[in-house]
């Protein structure tokens, strides 16, 4: 594969649109580093952007925020490449990474290359250390900068927001000779394991990122990402929610999310608030649409038949929200998409739906 190489923050627009696979927020963890002398490797993938402490020195030497070996190139012979060993937060199709090398100046890495691999299970790092394991070449050997990110791009999502090609579980991370990597992100789409999901019993949260739902579009996301609605666990504060500016004329706001898999029976819709105590909508209004194969841009706009499954409800702030089967929630049949609208403004820190797959999905059991 031969990747296109950017290096510019600008140039993430698109790939932010995605999931970051790697995120610790998904479980995303680095197994193996087979040096971390300066600075651990727990911090590649911490959520938060990198930060610097000018003075900030520990007995290894300067303290940085991020994955740093030590010198070795021409002192130990032979040495060509650091490396360690990353486990996916949800197994998915890679559309590009960030190798990112903020306050990394003098000491960054000259080049990155990335191998891959999917596998089953849970394998231990010994697994994973073994000279079997099929690694195969995502991204070869690529110039990186200092202090900035470095975008790698490899596919892009198609009209429907969904990003082609192999599933990968882990990665191969690899820093020509040596250096510092503040942050690593995974972007791309999560690839559940429908049988796997089905073995667990037979209802499931189709909106969930780790089941493979994604938040392809939003009218406004001012104050916080609207990928945050359908991520694991409560909100940790405000700003871990999908949060509109104030709206100054009449309307609503709206998010699309598409399900990880066609929903069957809705059992129960949650709607959490949490945090959101002067800024929480006056209510909610959420639709459903079969509608596997359109595009964003047509779900974006009026022509698709959305059908209620949540009148339009009253919200109350700091508040999570269950609305069940028999209750006020809608059956309208086979779902892939819904729509979510809050009105007129604010801030939903979590969206879940919890539902039986449809027909088409549980018949391979």
């Amino acid at each position: 594969m031969s990747p296109t190489h950017l290096g510019h923050l600008g140039h993430l627009d698109h790939l932010v649109d995605l999931v970051d696979l790697a995120s610790s927020r998904l479980g995303g963890l680095v197994l193996h580093a087979n040096d971390d002398f300066f600075a651990e490797k727990e911090n590649l993938l911490r959520p938060h952007a990198a930060v610097f402490r000018e003075h900030d020195y520990t007995d290894r030497g300067k303290w940085m925020d991020g994955w740093e070996t030590r010198r070795a190139f021409g002192r130990i012979e032979g040495h060509v490449f650091d490396w360690c060993i990353v486990k996916l937060g949800a197994p998915g199709v890679i559309a590009g990474l960030d190798v990112d090398t903020s306050f990394f100046r003098g000491n960054f890495p000259e080049f990155c290359s990335f191998e891959a691999v999917a596998i089953d299970g849970d394998p231990s790092v010994e697994a994973l250390l073994r000279n079997d394991v099929p690694w195969k070449e995502l991204v070869a050997k690529t110039k990186l900068e200092g202090n900035q990110s470095n975008v790698i791009r490899l596919h892009e999502a198609n009209a429907c927001g969904v990003v082609v090609g192999e599933r990968t579980t882990h990665l191969r991370f690899k820093i020509y000779p040596d250096g510092g990597v503040a942050r690593l992100r995974v972007y791309g789409s999560v690839v559940p394991d429908l049988e796997a999901m089905m073995r667990f019993g037979d209802v499931h949260d189709l909106a969930a990122v780790s089941s493979g739902g994604a938040v392809v579009a939003c009218n406004d996301s001012f104050f916080g990402s609207r990928h945050n609605m359908i991520m694991p666990g409560r909100s940790v504060n405000m700003g871990d929610g999908w949060e509109t500016r104030r709206k100054r004329v009449p309307g609503f706001d709206w998010s699309i999310v598409r399900l990880g898999a066609r929903a069957g029976k809705l059992r129960v819709l949650e709607v959490d608030t949490n945090h959101f105590k002067g800024n929480c909508p006056e209510s909610v209004l959420i639709e459903g649409v079969d509608a596997e194969n359109a595009t964003v841009a047509e779900l974006s706009g009026n022509t698709l038949p959305f059908r209620e499954v949540l009148p339009r409800t009253k919200l109350r702030t700091h508040h999570r929200h269950f609305f069940g089967d028999g209750d006020v929630l809608q059956q309208i049949g086979p779902i892939s998409h819904l729509r979510v609208k809050i009105f007129p403004d604010g801030g939903i820190s979590r969206l879940r739906l919890h539902a039986e797959l449809a027909e088409r999905e549980v018949a391979p059991r």
